[in-house]
């Protein structure tokens, strides 16, 4: 893989864009991931269609911008970025947990751009007591860094994830964190249009599929499948990953 960068969305977002068929597949990273998150998706994937995938702004190699952030600035960040490589065309995007919630809000806000949405484990709100922990270890890695906010945390992360995560910007981070935290999508989801796919993992305590059900029921006409994998789909099932985007954009007759 070549590190690309360019300026989109008035930062400079770092980029992979591999070239394959004519439909352009996007990926988008979760929380904590970066672009490389997709590494053992993206070879099979490609033999399918166009694969891009990027870090969002303020992660991995992106532009750090400080302040915080919204979802219809990371949805943008996605339109400018297609424009910035020149790609007219509609587009597939799938993104996993946060990244999910970002193609869902670039579904909504740019219809015209989109000819399919897949919600891989979204992360589209916190609730109650998991948003109560999140500002706890939002406040802990703004005191303390990033390595030190997760050394009590549950070790079911595959190592490949824990690795990213530790190189996060904890500024960066905690930004997405708070988003995710006050979000609230419900107005953005009654907008989508095109065929989507909600995919819940059997495996996942973070996003159990009776939260993902509930996303769906909350998108118009959206498909609910419960497939056999965890959280980090994209880093330990990734085979499974590929399959199901692929399966799903031939049932709707794209690539």
């Amino acid at each position: 893989m070549t590190a690309r960068w360019i300026e989109a969305n008035g930062v400079q977002l770092r980029y992979d864009l591999t070239t394959g068929p004519r439909l352009t597949v996007v990926l988008i990273h979760e929380m904590g991931g970066t672009l490389e998150s997709w590494d053992d998706v993206v070879g099979p994937l490609s033999e399918f269609a166009s694969v891009l995938r990027y870090d969002q702004r303020g992660v991995g190699l992106s532009e750090k911008v400080p302040g915080p952030v919204t979802i219809e600035q990371l949805a943008a960040d996605l339109a400018g970025l297609l424009d910035a490589l020149g790609i007219r065309q509609p587009v597939a995007v799938a993104g996993v947990a946060v990244g999910a919630a970002v193609a869902a809000a670039f579904a909504a806000l740019y219809p015209s751009r989109i000819a399919a949405l897949l919600m891989l484990a979204p992360a589209t709100d916190l609730r109650g007591a998991k948003r109560v922990a999140a500002l706890r270890r939002i406040e802990a890695i703004e005191r303390a860094g990033v390595r030190a906010a997760f050394a009590d945390a549950p070790s079911n992360a595959p190592a490949r994830f824990a690795v990213l995560r530790l190189t996060s910007d904890p500024m960066g981070l905690c930004a997405i964190w708070r988003m995710l935290a006050d979000l609230e999508m419900s107005h953005l989801f009654s907008r989508i249009a095109c065929p989507t796919l909600v995919a819940a993992a059997m495996r996942d305590a973070a996003r159990p599929p009776e939260h993902v059900s509930d996303v769906a029921d909350r998108i118009p006409g959206a498909r609910l499948i419960a497939i056999d994998t965890t959280h980090y789909m994209a880093i330990e099932t990734p085979q499974l990953v590929e399959r199901t985007i692929v399966g799903f954009l031939k049932d709707r007759g794209l690539g």
